[in-house]
């Protein structure tokens, strides 16, 4: 149990200690502040401490923000602060220098602390002040129109707690258990309801990441429904796929009620979302075919545009979220129109989210065919596709940025460039403003069409392959800083994933889609996983594992070499294919899985709705 120490004793007939209890804190008293250094060296050095003054009054739910989020090293309201173990240190430091002489810290439980204020000031916001001067972030959370304070006197207590009686805390809390920014069918068809199931959830003690197995399992039954091409196995399918899409709402909605974050539940949001879309996408692929239609090169194209469109976004944000002089006037018109409210919902709309992009697949898949599904699907994502790219074009051409180093570096580590690439890229290395995304892309289209339009068993799709090599590696030789730089990992997506796609749908091979498929699964995992790394603060995955994956131009190669061998030898291609996906597969999800149940893996949780 967290250990709760106030800074001074207990005010009679205050509900302070009951509170911190709820909030599972193991609550104790400093008699003086002198007595604070001892009790925090109690407590074992990994785990929290939490310091609160005995005279705090606000909501319940301002303490659980202040105290119980574990994504921050310190975080703090008036009157309490919570510190993790990192920050442990600093805070010792703090409490020293504030009430005098401290004893050691040692190893001990979570901690929170309150005690009478020393000098001006509350000591606890005096100690959050003090840690902040020593370098330690301490995160404030938006208390909105929750109540944290620290009366000075009978009459400010008492409209203190007036305050408190006038807002609702539980409101509150099932409000801001909503993302903030989500698409127009998740903010108005979904959450209005899934917010009191995340409720419900955390009322019979679920996690978070219960919640989420549950939404991948309901997506993989639904896909199983599809996978029997029969009219009742699409109306299931469509069901039980808007339910795994209200489930995948709510576990997110349950991690922030409950502030039950962790970066096991940040790897599982993470790829699972991209899971079961692709699952889904083959199980109509699989029930198409039971009615004799074959559509898996319209599902593989689905997961290909899908994958580009998120690379796009991620490269892009990359690029620019810490950019200087960052403005631009296309970015200020987006400004203005995210300022009107129709305009704001229509914008989210066309871009089709998760949410609106889901609620279309099953709606279709109850009432269309596969294929009609996966058409809807291609236009409306490729439409979505061309007005964002083409607005972040505009927005890169007409602002003056200048980009980082790091950014640079997110961008090199995006592009997924193997060992040939860092050979080649010595011999050929280049600059100038336009070069990278130039080069990526006329490397793309020379091994694409030379996918489309070549014989396979001739030596022009590996020349395409080779050529493409080559101006892929001359594109990386220099730092990414340039304005449409950003481009060039969404160009080696397209050229890699496209490829697969030509060769395996040109050989006409029984079983060469189904087995591209899972190798363009495979392969974008690995992208999604370095995509969340980097959004982690944690850099892309080692440089040991790109180079056995091989980087996009040696798969691509690979590929291409395969298909002029074997796509005249029957299911030879099919075994290739499939083979190689599995080597890839395992390679990257037991390292992924690896680092992502590691102490040291960073806790993404996404406040907006993807693409």
């Amino acid at each position: 149990m967290s250990t709760a120490i106030l800074t001074g004793l207990p005010v009679p007939g205050s509900q302070l200690g009951p509170e911190l209890r709820s909030l599972g804190f193991d609550v104790r008293s400093a008699q003086r502040p002198e007595d604070l250094p001892g009790l925090l060296a109690e407590v074992p050095s990994g785990e929290r401490v939490a310091l609160v003054d005995p005279s705090f009054v606000g909501h319940t739910h301002a303490l659980r923000l202040a105290l119980t989020d574990p994504r921050f090293p310190a975080a703090a309201v008036t009157g309490a602060l919570a510190v993790q173990a990192e920050a442990r240190p600093a805070l010792t430091r703090a409490l020293a220098d504030l009430t005098g002489p401290a004893a050691p810290a040692a190893a001990g439980a979570s901690v929170a602390v309150n005690a009478p204020a020393t000098g001006a000031g509350v000591l606890t916001d005096r100690v959050a002040s003090a840690l902040e001067d020593g370098g330690v972030a301490v995160h404030r959370p938006e208390l909105g129109s929750l109540v944290a304070t620290v009366p000075a006197g009978p009459e400010a207590g008492f409209a203190a707690r007036k305050a408190v009686d006038a807002v609702d805390d539980e409101a509150v809390r099932l409000r801001t258990a909503v993302k903030s920014r989500d698409g127009f069918f998740t903010t108005f068809c979904i959450s209005p309801y899934s917010r009191y199931l995340a409720r419900w959830c955390a009322r019979r003690g679920l996690t978070p990441n219960q919640v989420t197995t549950a939404s991948l399992l309901t997506a993989l039954i639904a896909a199983g429904c599809a996978a029997t091409g029969t009219r009742g196995g699409f109306v299931a399918a469509g069901v039980l796929l808007l339910f795994s899409f209200v489930l995948d709402c709510t576990d997110g909605q349950l991690a922030r009620y409950s502030l039950q974050y962790s970066t096991l539940g940040a790897w599982l949001d993470a790829t699972f979302d991209r899971a079961k879309e692709y699952a889904y996408y083959a199980g109509l692929a699989l029930g198409a075919a039971r009615g004799g239609d074959d559509v898996w090169a319209l599902a593989l194209g689905a997961m290909v545009l899908q994958t580009c469109r998120h690379v796009v976004d991620f490269s892009f944000n990359e690029a620019n979220h810490d950019a200087t002089a960052n403005t631009s006037p296309t970015a200020a018109l987006s400004g203005k129109l995210d300022s009107v409210g129709w305009t704001v919902w229509v914008r989210r709309m066309i871009v089709l989210p998760i949410g609106e992009r889901w609620a279309m697949i099953a709606v279709l898949t109850a009432v269309t065919t596969p294929r009609t599904v996966f058409y809807v699907l291609l236009i409306g994502c490729a439409f979505a596709a061309t007005y964002t790219t083409a607005g972040r074009v505009l927005r890169s051409l007409t602002r003056r940025a200048t980009r980082t180093d790091r950014a640079a570096r997110a961008l090199a580590d995006l592009a997924d460039s193997g060992p040939l690439a860092e050979l080649l890229a010595k011999a050929a290395r280049v600059r100038g403003a336009w070069t990278a995304p130039v080069l990526a892309l006329l490397g793309a289209a020379a091994v694409v069409a030379a996918a489309l339009t070549q014989d396979l068993d001739g030596p022009y799709v590996i020349v395409g392959a080779a050529v493409y090599a080559l101006f892929a590696s001359a594109a990386v030789s220099a730092p990414l800083k340039g304005a449409l730089d950003w481009l060039v990992p969404p160009f080696f997506r397209a050229a890699e994933y496209g490829t697969v796609l030509a060769l395996a749908a040109r050989s006409e091979v029984d079983g060469a889609l189904p087995a591209a498929f899972g190798l363009v699964a495979a392969v974008a995992y690995h992208h999604y996983d370095t995509v969340y790394r980097i959004k982690g603060g944690s850099g892309a995955p080692p440089r040991w594992l790109v180079r056995l994956a091989g980087g996009h131009e040696g798969r691509t190669l690979v590929v291409a070499v395969l298909a002029a061998a074997l796509a005249d030898r029957g299911t030879d291609f099919t075994l290739a294919l499939t083979a190689l996906a599995v080597a890839i597969a395992l390679l990257v999800v037991v390292e992924s899985i690896r680092f992502w149940v590691s102490s040291g893996a960073p806790a993404v949780h996404d406040e907006g709705e993807p693409a």
